[in-house]
């Protein structure tokens, strides 16, 4: 006999059934595989499936041009060197993002400068950017997390001033819009990625998108081991290196393109019933919309845990209740940026000198630092993908937990 009514008490669970898996793939990604194998065409410039791809992804974000690379990390980086940015040179991003964030700018020589998040979205708070800028600001880079939009228009405007380059970090927010405009190319360079987690993925890989012929010019090249378009294949004219996809990932690619716009509106309709329900129950309150975003990705459904209404227990006690009820959940990120060792040990190997006289130890971002330990709780994008039933279920589990909270 169960101890209780929590399945994590030995009570019967909410749910047993799995929710969609991720990836998911289709008949059309083993045609277009197959049109690659028997072409004999596998390399980039070889081929025509990472061109196509290019194109139809750049069409589809609202951007001129668009360069696809090995992942988004490298992405970054070349966005970063297109821009110029220069030994000693500053970048302000958030702490809570992924890593590669960071470590582009360290790859470049420049200095992440950790600005703090928003505690009603998670994005870098606007608000806050501006008292970071010094005279050695050279760019930002706003994540737009989970999917969710940053507040585009108030980070160009501080750009402008400040004469800065925005490049977006939009590793999460395919399909994403803000202001009816899709993301990406808000900035002046915007950066995506194809890893396996993502909204569409082809095991890795990523792309550069912008407005801008010129910094296209210099990222073609720089993904290609310096090459110009047009020039000697042997002629070298930049420091890049070999950052090309392949024609197997832009045929995987090209095949997830088919399905991302209704798979985009399916998250976006379920995390709006996710927002209505998961707000009405006490000690749970969702990412807030409405500063922008007019479509929402849903990488993460992300709400925010209030241990006072659930007998102060500790987030990781919730969502381990959460997940005996059948609802696969995380806790994100267990620290900020900055508390990574990388950064309070200033292990940048031949990187980055000037960053290295930063003392990371005393940085504090306070928003940052509650949702990791205490308040975030992460859903996949691919829970979203789920029917009407499935969501009911992710919300009579909270609420069971709710209503017997004393159990945990």
């Amino acid at each position: 006999m169960g101890r209780g009514r929590l399945a994590i008490n030995g009570g019967k669970p909410v749910r047993i059934k799995p929710f969609p898996q991720w990836p998911q793939k289709t008949i059309l990604e083993r045609k277009l595989l197959l049109e690659v194998l028997d072409s004999g065409k596998w390399g980039k410039y070889a081929g025509n499936k990472v061109k196509e791809f290019e194109q139809r992804f750049a069409v589809y974000q609202g951007a001129k041009y668009g360069i696809a690379v090995t992942n988004g990390t490298v992405g970054l980086r070349l966005a970063l060197q297109a821009a110029g940015i220069q030994s000693g040179d500053e970048v302000i991003i958030p702490p809570y993002t992924f890593l590669a964030t960071a470590t582009a700018v360290l790859e470049v020589n420049a200095i992440p400068i950790f600005v703090d998040i928003d505690p009603d979205t998670y994005n870098i708070s606007a608000t806050l950017i501006e008292q970071a800028i010094s005279k050695k600001t050279k760019a930002i880079i706003p994540v737009h997390f989970g999917g969710l939009a940053a507040d585009m228009d108030a980070i160009n405007r501080i750009a402008k001033k400040h004469n800065l380059i925005v490049i977006e970090d939009a590793c999460h927010a395919h399909g994403a819009e803000y202001k009816g405009k899709k993301l990406g190319a808000l900035g002046d360079m915007g950066v995506f990625s194809f890893q396996s987690s993502k909204n569409i993925t082809a095991g890795e890989g990523g792309i550069v998108l912008t407005n801008n012929e010129r910094y296209a010019t210099i990222i073609e090249s720089l993904q290609n081991c310096g090459r110009e378009i047009g020039k000697a294949w042997y002629g070298h004219y930049r420091l890049g290196g070999n950052h090309r996809m392949t024609e197997w990932q832009g045929a995987i690619l090209l095949a997830q393109l088919t399905r991302l716009e209704q798979q985009t509106k399916r998250r976006n309709e379920n995390g709006l019933y996710l927002n209505a329900q998961l707000s009405k129950i006490p000690g749970i309150v969702p990412l807030k919309r409405g500063v922008g975003e007019t479509r929402h990705s849903y990488h993460l459904y992300i709400f925010r845990y209030q241990k006072e209404a659930f007998n102060l227990k500790p987030k990781s006690r919730f969502i381990e209740a959460l997940q005996k009820e059948g609802i696969p959940c995380s806790a994100g990120y267990p620290i900020p940026l900055y508390k990574q060792p990388l950064f309070t040990e200033r292990l940048f190997g031949a990187y980055a000198p000037a960053a290295k006289k930063i003392d990371y130890r005393v940085w504090s971002c306070p928003n940052c630092e509650t949702a990791c330990y205490e308040e975030a709780v992460w859903f996949h994008h691919s829970v979203l993908l789920g029917s009407k039933k499935d969501m009911e279920d992710i919300v009579q589990a909270i609420r069971k937990i709710q209503q017997y909270k004393h159990e945990l």
